[in-house]
């Protein structure tokens, strides 16, 4: 039981980080400048895919009964303001919004690679963890790729 009940812990923090992935592309989303329309579709798959996630952590919790939190993180809601003031500051500078995606992505990793190494958790959850990094790394590849090419240009 003991097991199950630290599995939902973490798999809880990792919907909440998916929550704060959700969360920072849709407010990038809005304030893109129209001239930045690859990067609303791009971050639109990126919410589409945190929202996905979700729904795979989700099923695997209520799978046996365990409890399903749908809020944000503390550090997520600390990204979203810098991401908040680092906009406003550059709101038509592409790289600026880059790097502030990147970092978000950063967030994501480091919480994922945190949680696959968490004692105690379930080794199903620990697959869907490890399959889930994986596809958020591709995501922060892409994101890294266009900010480096934005650096070149620059």
């Amino acid at each position: 039981m003991e097991d199950l009940k630290k599995t939902a812990e973490v798999l809880n923090d990792l919907i909440k980080i998916n929550n704060d992935r959700v969360e920072g592309y849709q407010r990038a989303i809005t304030e893109l400048p129209e001239i930045n329309a690859d990067l609303k579709g791009l971050f639109t798959r990126f919410v589409e895919q945190s929202e996905g996630l979700k729904a795979e952590l989700q099923q695997h919790i209520s799978a046996w009964d365990g409890k399903v939190d749908a809020q944000t993180t503390m550090s997520g809601k600390i990204y979203r303001a810098w991401m908040d003031i680092k906009a406003a500051l550059a709101s038509d500078d592409r790289k600026a919004i880059l790097e502030s995606c990147e970092y978000g992505e950063d967030a994501a990793q480091k919480a994922y690679r945190q949680a696959e190494q968490e004692e105690g958790i379930s080794p199903a959850a620990r697959a869907l963890i490890t399959n889930q990094k994986i596809q958020l790394l591709a995501s922060h590849d892409q994101v890294k790729e266009l900010r480096d090419r934005e650096r070149e240009e620059a």
